[in-house]
């Protein structure tokens, strides 16, 4: 099978709002008036971001879906994406179960498939998101305010645990550890929530590295610090549960790593003024998101972790980094 006919076969699809899509050497794309484009790209890379072997129909559905976490943390509504792929041969079997994956998490939300690039080498998966989001509505990470609460969506954790897990650094019973693979491998971008937080955040960013270092993007941009309170986000990892019920409860220590510093959570990081309690709560409703509060935003720059007695942590907990 040649790449034009690879295109054809598996990423061809007729467009229902893009003005042009696969086919000619640029997409051509048309926001609706009074909108603004909102654009990411994110780049998943094999033995870099996911493992040789990878579940490929769970790997189509994260690739997406962390460029959709992206226009959520935007609050912006998917409109169109690119798809740039590298694979070291033709696996037609591979390539159904890939693009299967997600172009259903696309079909989803609305979001198009509307051109790329195909080469070959090692496997490389590169996509390119446009949303749109109301002019001046987008929500950024700089506009966060001394008092503001500090909230995060759904879990923490899980997807940190099942990768020391994979990697053998820790033995987890197949019962946390399935779970937990499955947050790793296909997160839920908190699309609708994001759009929900509109006009009711005063911040926001989505946690891809680990919380307490995307969170210090977030307090750098808007100038200030802020406090966490770590029995508030120490709950948030799902696997604990699980893990008491199969007897072999999770130390604190592995806890607090996980969920402070984890990585690959996609779950959006926000403030929002005291007084937008009751908006928020209704936006995380409206959106079927869970939600919780873990801190307050201070206007002393810098990070103060506390415990359940509301004593100060003094450990340092590092973020992912590509390069560090």
């Amino acid at each position: 099978m040649g790449e034009f006919d690879l295109i054809a076969r598996y990423f061809t699809r007729p467009v229902r709002r893009a003005v042009l899509g696969v086919g000619d050497d640029c997409a051509l794309l048309q926001p609706r008036a009074g909108m603004q484009l909102a654009v990411s790209s994110d780049m998943l890379v094999e033995g870099r971001h996911f493992f040789a072997g990878t579940n490929a129909y769970r790997l189509g559905h994260k690739a997406l879906a962390v460029n959709l976490s992206d226009l959520a943390a935007c609050g912006a509504r998917p409109v169109a994406f690119t798809l740039a792929l590298a694979l070291p041969s033709v696996d037609e079997p591979w390539l159904q179960a890939f693009s299967s994956g997600l172009l259903a998490l696309a079909d989803a939300h609305g979001c198009e498939l509307v051109g790329g690039d195909t080469t070959q080498g090692p496997l490389n998966i590169c996509i390119t998101v446009f949303g749109e989001v109301p002019a001046g509505q987008a929500l950024l990470r700089s506009g966060a305010r001394a008092g503001d609460d500090l909230y995060v969506s759904g879990q923490l954790g899980d997807a940190r645990l099942a990768l020391e897990s994979l990697l053998g650094h820790l033995e987890l019973p197949s019962a946390v550890l399935g779970p937990a693979q499955q947050r790793l491998e296909a997160p839920t971008p908190r699309v609708a929530l994001g759009q929900a937080l509109r006009g009711i955040a005063s911040a926001a960013l989505d946690v891809s590295d680990g919380l307490l270092g995307d969170l210090g993007h977030l307090l750098r941009a808007s100038g200030v610090g802020a406090c966490v309170d770590t029995s508030c986000t120490s709950a948030l990892l799902a696997a604990q549960a699980q893990a008491r019920l199969c007897g072999q409860p999770l130390k604190t220590e592995l806890v607090r790593q996980c969920t402070l510093a984890g990585g690959d959570d996609y779950e959006l990081l926000f403030t929002a003024a005291a007084s937008q309690r009751p908006a928020v709560l209704a936006a995380a409703q409206a959106s079927t998101t869970p939600i919780t509060r873990i801190g307050t935003i201070e206007a002393t720059t810098g990070l103060r972790l506390i415990d359940d007695q509301g004593q100060a942590i003094t450990a340092r907990y590092a973020s992912f980094d590509h390069f560090a």
